[in-house]
């Protein structure tokens, strides 16, 4: 018998490792494999037993379960796992081997399609490389939406003696999981990903700028660099090719404000995590002063699809100039929370409402805040809005590393535009007035806002448009998006305010 049980964190969290040492009870002689997680959260932990080579399901597993797990009897049956309707809606390219192998298995990998990408970029010159992931479409995953093969081309076309590929996976946004499930569950394709921007760009050491918070995640990415170094894929001739690329882990401190990549920068060369002024870009002047290219997990481990597939076939999938698949995390007061990976141009009312289920409570949603806690607040009003670049621009919104939070009717949104503040005035590293001082003083703002204070609300309108065109980097800058969108889409919020104090 072989069952399959995740060993990412969400999974362990909802009791995982207890139901793997119930099962091994039940069933000594079972062969166990430990994997990432499918992305349906609310069944973890997921069990999946093969039976005549396909896997069945059974979740939300207990320990008390094992047993019917085992001899198939359990009440806790969902039937083969690819045939659920959370599965076979997705068009699974970047986690399409996560919640299926093994993450430290490098048979596994290459199994399922794993360095099929790499093989064929080491046929390609580094300029025919970035030309495909131009082609591809593929844009930064990790918020700002930049086009990623013109990042690229600038790295690839400075002249420096050395040059860095700089992993940012300091994934802080509330409401974000994709970068940690993908290097719990398939750690060699941002190896990958990784190994073959850097044959592209000319670039032969780079770096994973990881979160402490993510203790599970830097233990599966530092054994997987250990192993792909050991297999080939990694160091002086990478798969025998005469090319050389190398790698290794770095492990931030847990400063927010470190996921903005200057600032990155700065701590992973061991300086204060501030953020640097622009220019010069890192792509010019980067890590230690080197040209650079700083990409977010999805972005890099999305890079093997394009050159095993192709990258006319991964722009076949998206919307307008969003091409590809978006990984959405569907987060907060939802029923059905996870990792849905799509083509870009689903509307956000069906991500909520169809894939999430409503809200948990069971009350009607408000609110969704979308592209973590510098995002604005999308009301139902705006639930045909199509997941893309462009059309959230349009509406106000930004989809940033697509994660989505849900609230309901219940929550007051002066209040969560207080909280944006006062994360910004907790968060900021101090280096511009406009974030450092403006956040505080916005706190300030908000507090007289509730006390009835009339003329608060202009003040704080043009507070917000002094962060937004003044702060240095985004901290500051979109700080304004959560704010200024409760204010404008739920006035009675503020409204309330001013009636109870009179």
């Amino acid at each position: 018998m072989k069952i399959f049980v995740p060993m990412d964190s969400a999974a362990k969290a909802l009791g995982a490792e207890e139901v793997v040492a119930a099962l091994r009870v039940a069933a000594p002689d079972a062969e166990i494999v430990r994997t990432g997680s499918r992305g349906m959260i609310w069944l973890e932990p997921l069990v999946e037993v093969e039976i005549d080579g396909v896997r069945h399901g059974f979740g939300p597993a207990e320990p008390a379960d094992a047993g019917g797990i085992v001899d198939g009897t359990s009440a806790r049956a969902l039937g083969p796992v690819e045939d659920l309707d959370w599965m076979k809606r997705q068009s699974r390219l970047t986690f399409a081997r996560v919640g299926v192998i093994d993450p430290l298995s490098l048979d596994d990998y290459q199994a399922h399609g794993g360095l099929a990408g790499l093989r064929r970029a080491l046929g390609m010159s580094g300029q025919d490389i970035v030309d495909e992931v131009k082609a591809s479409g593929l844009r930064g995953r990790g918020g700002a939406g930049f086009p990623t093969g013109i990042k690229w081309q600038t790295v690839h076309d400075a002249e420096a003696p050395q040059k860095y590929i700089v992993c940012n996976a300091d994934e802080g946004d509330s409401g974000t999981f994709a970068d940690r499930m993908i290097m719990e569950g398939d750690p060699f394709t941002l190896i990958e990903g990784m190994a073959i921007a850097g044959i592209g760009v000319g670039a032969t050491r780079g770096y994973v700028y990881l979160r402490s918070e993510y203790p599970d995640a830097i233990a599966v990415m530092s054994r997987a660099v250990e192993l792909a170094r050991k297999a080939g894929m990694l160091g002086a001739d990478v798969l025998g090719s005469g090319r050389a690329f190398d790698m290794e882990i770095r492990k931030g401190a847990g400063a927010y404000v470190c996921g903005e990549e200057t600032s990155l920068l700065n701590s992973l060369e061991g300086k204060r995590g501030v953020v640097r002024a622009k220019p010069p870009l890192p792509a010019l002047e980067g890590f230690l002063g080197r040209p650079t290219v700083v990409n977010n997990v999805i972005s890099l481990a999305t890079v093997p699809v394009i050159f095993e597939k192709g990258a006319r076939a991964y722009a076949d999938f998206g919307l307008g100039r969003s091409r590809g698949t978006v990984t959405l995390q569907i987060a907060g007061n939802v029923a059905r929370g996870g990792l849905f990976e799509t083509g870009f141009g689903i509307s956000l009312g069906e991500v909520v409402n169809d894939l999430g289920g409503g809200t948990a409570s069971g009350r009607p949603v408000k609110a969704v805040q979308v592209g973590g806690p510098l995002g604005a607040y999308m009301p139902v009003s705006r639930f045909d809005t199509p997941i893309g670049y462009e059309e959230f621009d349009q509406n106000g919104g930004l989809i940033g590393h697509a994660g989505l939070v849900v609230f309901d009717d219940t929550t007051d949104m002066l209040g969560m535009a207080r909280f944006a503040m006062e994360f910004c005035a907790v968060e900021s590293c101090g280096k511009c007035t406009p974030c450092r001082i403006g956040a505080v003083r916005g706190v300030e703002t908000i507090d007289r806002i509730a006390e009835g204070d009339a003329g608060a609300l202009t003040l704080l309108t043009d507070l917000c448009e002094t962060m937004k065109d003044g702060s240095l980097c985004a901290l500051g800058g979109f700080t304004p998006f959560p704010v200024m969108s409760a204010v404008t889409q739920f006035p009675d919020d503020f409204a309330r305010q001013k009636e109870a104090a009179e």
